[in-house]
């Protein structure tokens, strides 16, 4: 039998390098498109097929996950976006760039259903559970616009890719010899089957639908257009990327502690009670983000993070505290499948809203898409006490 606390662990992990390998090139870009020709505006949309990639890649993912092995396809997670990782880092052409971020994009819809499945399945408190996972996604998050920015100034862009994508194949090896195949299904779950009446469980899926949705397209906006964002409005801070990249990595640190919290929180009280507050943050946030530079840019920054990673904490707790063991991967298929496909489409409204109105059009945009997530938090039901549960 796995050792949980060991399975978890290396879960995490690659929940950081899911998230590190996804933007390496939303910030590497800024120094990519003069080496190849093109303008930021130009090589951007190239990152969209990876991103609808990892989207539409989850539904078949998250089916094997179930009906085969979730560890055989976290074994094969590990090798395969250290390969493709490894092959952006040789492209020499836009084309191939597309292809190879592609690639990335594949294997990395390996992760969210099946590796958030067994963290589901290993959890002794799942709110707790899902907050330190989200913290390592966070940190990977973080970590790729800074560790890319202090690489690609001293290195070039190419070891960006080539470096992490290295140590991802060290870390699949581990995994492949710590942890192996099980089946979870006659153990007892940290997630009960039932927390809302049945009567009530379509408000559960259309708050959950909705929030999804309008999560993911903002987050991924966000992580995507920050290193830009920060590049063309801190400039009397700092015109140096290895320096951007500290900053936006301090901000992501915000992210990490809200996740945390709110996993805590999870544990403690209903899902409504947390995600209600916590879906009136950020709306304001990008609006006020829209017309501001600097220092206070920094700080209404860290808000938007926080709503967002908070956000997907909640998301995240609600399917396994929803769904059955051998459902589990493919409902998150589901989950994924919805929120990574509308965050793929957000890479090219990036562009195209950058282009026809600059960040002020841009994050406006975002946050009159941000009102769906407290119309979200409305509609979703109350939990009920064990013994009324129906």
């Amino acid at each position: 039998m796995n050792s949980p606390a060991r399975v978890i662990t290396l879960v995490n992990v690659a929940h950081f390098i899911d998230h590190y390998a996804m933007l390496i090139f939303a910030a590497a870009v800024l120094v990519m498109g003069p080496a190849m020709g093109k303008t930021y505006t130009e090589l951007l949309p190239y990152a969209t097929p990876g991103f609808v990639a990892f989207g539409a890649g989850s539904l078949f993912t998250g089916w094997l996950g179930d009906r085969w092995s979730r560890r055989h396809m976290m074994v094969i997670f590990f090798y395969g976006i250290g390969l493709s990782m490894i092959s952006v880092g040789f492209v020499q052409t836009p084309l191939q760039l597309g292809a190879a971020l592609f690639a990335v994009g594949l294997f990395a819809s390996i992760y969210h259903p099946v590796g958030t499945a067994m963290i589901v399945s290993y959890a002794d408190k799942l709110g707790s559970a899902m907050g330190v996972n989200g913290v390592f996604g966070n940190f990977g998050v973080a970590s790729s616009a800074l560790i890319t920015g202090v690489v690609g100034q001293y290195l070039g862009w190419r070891w960006a890719f080539i470096i992490p994508g290295l140590v991802t194949i060290a870390a699949g090896v581990v995994f492949m010899l710590q942890v192996a195949h099980e089946d979870r299904s006659g153990f007892k779950q940290a997630a009960a089957q039932a927390r809302v009446a049945k009567s009530d469980m379509w408000r559960v899926i259309l708050a959950l639908l909705v929030t999804v949705i309008a999560i993911s397209t903002v987050f991924n906006a966000i992580t995507v257009a920050l290193p830009k964002l920060f590049a063309e409005r801190l400039t009397e801070l700092t015109q140096s990327p290895a320096t951007l990249g500290i900053i936006a990595a301090c901000v992501y640190v915000f992210g990490a502690l809200t996740q945390y919290n709110i996993g805590w929180l999870i544990d403690r009280y209903s899902l409504k009670a947390v995600c209600l507050p916590l879906s009136l943050l950020l709306a304001p946030f990008l609006y006020f983000a829209a017309s501001m530079s600097n220092v206070s840019l920094i700080l209404v920054a860290v808000g938007v993070i926080i709503g967002l990673f908070g956000q997907i904490t909640v998301n995240e707790t609600i399917v396994g505290k929803y769904t059955a063991e051998e459902w589990r991967s493919r409902a998150y298929a589901v989950r994924y499948f919805v929120g990574f496909t509308a965050a793929g489409a957000s890479v090219g409204l990036v562009a195209w809203l950058y282009e026809v109105g600059g960040f002020m059009l841009m994050l406006h945009s975002f946050a009159a898409l941000s009102v769906l997530v407290i119309i979200a938090a409305l509609i979703l039901p109350p939990e009920l006490p064990a013994e009324t549960q129906s």
